[in-house]
């Protein structure tokens, strides 16, 4: 997964728990995975859209 192992994920995690706390967790998961859902479903609703224009541009 990205060239990041088991010890690397960790590290972060820790980071990430200094950095914000165990309480600001939740907030930000639910946050990033709301980001998430709404990036796929603009990104499909787009292809859905015009999928000839979408391909133009990746050949550009």
């Amino acid at each position: 997964m990205f060239g990041i192992g088991m010890p690397e994920l960790i590290i972060i995690l820790v980071i990430i728990l200094i950095i914000f706390g165990a309480g600001k967790l939740p907030e930000i998961g639910a946050g990033m995975g709301k980001a998430i859902r709404n990036f796929k479903g603009a990104s499909s609703e787009e292809e859905k859209k015009d999928p000839e224009k979408i391909e133009e541009k990746d050949k550009s």
